[in-house]
Protein backbone atom coordinates (compact mmCIF):
# COMPACT_ATOMS: atom_id res chain seq x y z
CA UNK A 1 0.00 0.00 0.00
CA UNK A 2 1.64 3.51 -1.13
CA UNK A 3 0.11 6.48 0.73
CA UNK A 4 1.21 9.99 -0.76
CA UNK A 5 1.34 12.58 1.56
CA UNK A 6 -1.37 15.19 2.58
CA UNK A 7 -2.45 17.63 4.96
CA UNK A 8 -5.16 17.20 7.93
CA UNK A 9 -8.75 17.98 7.19
CA UNK A 10 -8.94 17.12 3.48
CA UNK A 11 -10.89 13.94 1.43
CA UNK A 12 -8.56 11.03 1.68
CA UNK A 13 -9.21 8.59 -1.09
CA UNK A 14 -8.12 5.14 -1.89
CA UNK A 15 -7.46 3.48 -5.37
CA UNK A 16 -8.59 -0.01 -5.46
CA UNK A 17 -7.07 -2.32 -8.00
CA UNK A 18 -6.60 -5.65 -9.20
CA UNK A 19 -2.89 -4.77 -9.56
CA UNK A 20 -0.58 -2.92 -7.15
CA UNK A 21 1.27 -1.51 -9.94
CA UNK A 22 -2.06 0.74 -11.34
CA UNK A 23 -3.41 1.35 -7.85
CA UNK A 24 -0.05 3.28 -7.20
CA UNK A 25 1.00 4.19 -10.55
CA UNK A 26 -2.44 5.81 -10.56
CA UNK A 27 -2.22 7.68 -6.91
CA UNK A 28 1.16 8.68 -8.30
CA UNK A 29 -0.32 10.60 -10.93
CA UNK A 30 -3.13 11.56 -8.60
CA UNK A 31 -0.55 13.05 -6.17
CA UNK A 32 1.22 15.24 -8.43
CA UNK A 33 -2.10 17.05 -9.25
CA UNK A 34 -2.55 17.78 -5.56
CA UNK A 35 1.21 18.86 -4.98
CA UNK A 36 0.86 16.72 -1.86
CA UNK A 37 -1.98 17.95 -0.02
CA UNK A 38 -4.68 14.98 -0.30
CA UNK A 39 -4.22 11.89 1.26
CA UNK A 40 -4.18 8.98 -1.84
CA UNK A 41 -3.62 5.23 -0.42
CA UNK A 42 -2.71 2.76 -3.27
CA UNK A 43 -5.09 -0.54 -2.17
CA UNK A 44 -4.09 -2.84 -5.10
CA UNK A 45 -3.53 -6.73 -5.46
CA UNK A 46 -4.47 -9.32 -3.20
CA UNK A 47 -2.42 -10.00 0.01
CA UNK A 48 -0.02 -12.35 -1.37
CA UNK A 49 0.97 -9.62 -4.53
CA UNK A 50 -0.97 -11.18 -7.01
CA UNK A 51 -3.79 -9.77 -9.07
CA UNK A 52 -7.22 -9.52 -7.23
CA UNK A 53 -8.50 -7.51 -4.28
CA UNK A 54 -7.92 -7.59 -0.93
CA UNK A 55 -10.45 -6.45 2.12
CA UNK A 56 -7.41 -6.25 4.45
CA UNK A 57 -6.09 -3.55 2.22
CA UNK A 58 -9.08 -1.46 1.52
CA UNK A 59 -9.88 -1.28 5.42
CA UNK A 60 -6.45 -0.21 6.05
CA UNK A 61 -6.68 2.29 3.17
CA UNK A 62 -9.66 3.74 4.27
CA UNK A 63 -7.99 4.03 7.65
CA UNK A 64 -4.98 5.42 6.33
CA UNK A 65 -6.63 8.07 4.16
CA UNK A 66 -9.35 9.41 6.57
CA UNK A 67 -8.10 13.09 7.79
CA UNK A 68 -10.95 14.05 9.40
CA UNK A 69 -13.17 15.13 6.37
CA UNK A 70 -13.78 11.57 4.90
CA UNK A 71 -12.74 9.11 1.75
CA UNK A 72 -13.56 8.30 -1.38
CA UNK A 73 -13.11 5.10 -2.96
CA UNK A 74 -12.96 5.01 -6.46
CA UNK A 75 -12.52 0.79 -7.95
CA UNK A 76 -11.41 -0.19 -10.91
CA UNK A 77 -13.64 -3.21 -12.15
CA UNK A 78 -16.81 -5.09 -10.79
CA UNK A 79 -15.18 -7.08 -8.58
CA UNK A 80 -13.27 -4.84 -6.51
CA UNK A 81 -16.61 -2.83 -5.93
CA UNK A 82 -18.00 -5.87 -4.36
CA UNK A 83 -14.78 -5.87 -1.91
CA UNK A 84 -15.42 -2.06 -1.08
CA UNK A 85 -18.67 -2.94 -0.49
CA UNK A 86 -18.25 -5.81 1.97
CA UNK A 87 -15.48 -3.77 3.67
CA UNK A 88 -17.79 -0.62 4.40
CA UNK A 89 -20.62 -3.84 5.15
CA UNK A 90 -18.47 -4.59 7.73
CA UNK A 91 -16.78 -1.90 9.42
CA UNK A 92 -20.11 0.68 8.97
CA UNK A 93 -18.03 3.09 8.00
CA UNK A 94 -21.03 4.20 5.27
CA UNK A 95 -21.30 7.94 6.36
CA UNK A 96 -17.62 8.95 6.32
CA UNK A 97 -16.91 7.08 2.98
CA UNK A 98 -18.54 7.11 -0.56
CA UNK A 99 -17.64 4.46 -2.90
CA UNK A 100 -17.61 6.58 -6.43
CA UNK A 101 -19.13 4.98 -9.90
CA UNK A 102 -16.05 6.71 -12.01
CA UNK A 103 -13.43 6.11 -14.21
CA UNK A 104 -9.88 5.14 -12.50
CA UNK A 105 -7.84 7.55 -13.50
CA UNK A 106 -9.98 9.92 -14.57
CA UNK A 107 -11.85 9.84 -11.43
CA UNK A 108 -8.81 10.04 -9.25
CA UNK A 109 -7.50 13.25 -10.48
CA UNK A 110 -10.77 14.58 -10.73
CA UNK A 111 -11.51 13.85 -7.27
CA UNK A 112 -7.99 14.53 -6.06
CA UNK A 113 -7.88 18.60 -8.16
CA UNK A 114 -11.33 18.58 -5.58
CA UNK A 115 -10.23 17.68 -2.34
CA UNK A 116 -7.05 19.56 -2.72
CA UNK A 117 -9.55 22.68 -3.09
CA UNK A 118 -11.26 22.00 -0.02
CA UNK A 119 -14.02 20.28 -1.10
CA UNK A 120 -16.28 18.16 0.95
CA UNK A 121 -17.37 14.47 0.50
CA UNK A 122 -19.92 14.97 -1.44
CA UNK A 123 -17.89 17.31 -3.87
CA UNK A 124 -14.80 15.00 -4.39
CA UNK A 125 -17.00 11.95 -4.98
CA UNK A 126 -19.35 13.68 -7.47
CA UNK A 127 -15.61 15.28 -9.46
CA UNK A 128 -14.70 11.82 -9.15
CA UNK A 129 -17.89 10.69 -11.34
CA UNK A 130 -18.47 13.44 -13.24
CA UNK A 131 -15.15 12.12 -15.23
CA UNK A 132 -16.99 9.58 -17.28
CA UNK A 133 -18.56 12.43 -19.29
CA UNK A 134 -15.02 14.51 -19.83
CA UNK A 135 -14.12 13.81 -23.73
CA UNK A 136 -10.38 13.16 -24.80
CA UNK A 137 -11.13 14.76 -28.28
Amino acid sequence: MIAQPMSTGTVGIVLVSHSAELAAGAAHLAAQVSGGTVTIVAAGGTDDGDLGTSAAKVAQGIAEAEQGAGVVVLPDLGSAVLTVRAVLEDHGEAGSVLLADAPFVEGAVAATVIAAAGGDLKAVAAAAEEARHVRKL
